[in-house]
């Protein structure tokens, strides 16, 4: 079962623009609660609060638990609103939910026995094809992370979806195919020594021309003054 998060709020008592801009004048990030076939819940954050969780991998897949007017509601983040210039969020809206509400989320895919990859150790790059994988699940049930075992993996090898363990309650949202969450992939050798020496050896092959060229014309203008004669 996914761990809930705290998370503190203010009630605020009117919706709109005007009521949301005062909000921000204060300090606070305007957002609200809704769903699961209750009235919703204007409420307000700390800004600082709200972006240590928005930075955090996963935001829109954490359970949350707000405590705002004597009660506390678990909820999943839906929307953020930021502020085109800064970054800084400037509204959030939160979803109730059931224990029959079932949901497509994006977890983050943790990889881990990166040590015990022998591709690694030879020089491979890991390179990450999917960062986040697709689910359906009930909120409850959402892991915080999907764990990838990169161990005995060569370079060229393929990690699958197939490759790692679904918690139980839990489905992929794609079931058609076996798809790639990342693979070995070889090293790229490139050498500073290895560009001076290329440079050089054009640079002598440019002068090389270039005297050719003053020959050729040295005789050539030798060839005209014997004809002139």
């Amino acid at each position: 079962m996914a761990q809930a998060h705290p998370l503190n709020a203010e009630l605020r008592e009117r919706a709109g623009k005007g009521a949301a801009r005062a909000v921000r004048r204060e300090g606070r990030v305007p957002g609200v609660i809704y769903g699961n076939k209750q009235e919703p819940v204007l409420i307000s954050l700390d800004p600082v609060d709200l972006m240590k969780e928005y930075q955090k991998a996963g935001f829109f897949s954490h359970v949350y638990e707000i405590a705002v007017g004597g009660e506390k509601y678990k909820v999943l983040a839906r929307d953020m609103q930021t502020h085109p210039i800064n970054d800084l969020p400037i509204h959030v809206d939160f979803m109730r939910f059931s224990a029959k509400t079932r949901l497509a989320v994006n977890v983050y895919v943790e990889f881990v026995n990166e040590e015990q990859s022998p591709g690694l150790k030879e020089g491979g790059v890991l390179n990450v094809v999917r960062h986040e994988v697709e689910l359906r699940c009930s909120p409850d049930n959402i892991p915080e992370s999907l764990v990838a075992d990169l161990s005995g993996y060569e370079i060229g090898d393929s990690l699958h979806i197939s490759a790692i363990t679904l918690p139980e309650g839990v489905e992929l949202t794609i079931t058609d195919r076996d798809f790639t969450v990342a693979t070995i992939a070889a090293p790229t050798v490139f050498t500073e020594a290895e560009d001076e020496e290329g440079e050089e050896g054009e640079a002598a092959e440019g002068a090389a021309a270039a005297e050719d060229g003053e020959d050729e014309g040295g005789e050539d203008e030798g060839d005209e003054e014997k004809s002139e004669e």
